[in-house]
């Protein structure tokens, strides 16, 4: 019986809760000049959360006590907080708010009110980075079709990293402590992976998978695309040729893929 689809469609809503930070150094209100630069000096932030009862109040920050006095109270000096979010928002909406709005950071807030986290923009980034959407596993298929007159089946499970075959021979050491983080989390999207006889022959999701991979995870979940044929796919000779035969072969780029003009 030819597997159905509903398992794919749709992938579940990533939520702040997810990937917000709780454990945040703060400042009350009622705090000077001195105690930011105290918490500079001693912490690896340049800014912070001001709160009064609990609540966020304002974001003081580095280059908001320029030219202001040790014994200043920061209470006039921080920008006042007119954006928040909750636990339960989705990242996507979250995503949208700080673009429109320029913002780097937004603190969370519980149904009363209480400060209880930090969302940035680098957890925004992160929690977007290679997902998995249906259109990239049914686009793949029907390329599947076309080329090869195959009609492959849709599944989704468990594989082994260790069978892993990579057919990217770079991986970016940045995206890799992403990864890692959402491994950890239980929050990584399935990759794509062609299963044909006895090969495994991954697709999408290579950060996810030599990141599992360096953390000696076992298994990750995945969309298998399942193929009844003896035919070698053309993505199955590049690979072969550029003598990708594990995981291990993939190649870690520890540097930026931004390339910065004078």
């Amino acid at each position: 019986m030819r597997p159905t689809h509903p398992k794919l469609i749709p992938t579940e809503k990533k939520l702040v809760k997810e990937y917000m930070t709780t454990n945040v150094i703060s400042l009350d209100a009622g705090k000077t000049v001195k105690d930011v630069i105290g918490l500079i000096r001693t912490t690896t932030h340049d800014g912070f959360p001001v709160l009064s009862n609990g609540k966020v109040v304002g974001l003081i920050a580095a280059r908001d006590i320029i030219d202001a006095k040790a014994t200043d109270s920061i209470a006039p000096l921080m920008q006042p907080v007119i954006l928040k979010t909750h636990p339960d928002e989705g990242m996507t909406d979250v995503a949208r708010k700080m673009f429109r709005f320029c913002v780097q950071k937004l603190p969370v807030v519980d149904p009363a009110g209480k400060f209880v986290g930090i969302i940035t923009n680098a957890d925004v980034i992160r929690s977007q980075i290679e997902r998995v959407t249906p259109e990239k596993v049914f686009d793949y298929m029907t390329t599947l079709k076309t080329l090869y007159g195959l009609d492959p089946l849709l599944s989704r499970g468990m594989v082994s990293v260790k069978n892993l075959i990579p057919t990217q021979s770079k991986v970016y050491m940045d995206e890799l402590d992403g990864r890692a983080y959402e491994i950890k989390k239980g929050l990584a999207e399935p990759l794509i992976v062609v299963h044909r006889g006895d090969k495994y022959i991954l697709i999408d999701g290579h950060h996810r998978a030599v990141a599992a991979n360096r953390m000696r995870v076992q298994e990750l979940e995945a969309y298998l695309i399942e193929i009844d044929s003896n035919t070698e796919l053309g993505i199955e000779k590049t690979s072969r040729n550029m003598r990708l035969w594990s995981l291990d072969d993939v190649q870690i780029m520890d540097e930026s893929r931004c390339a910065f003009l004078a």
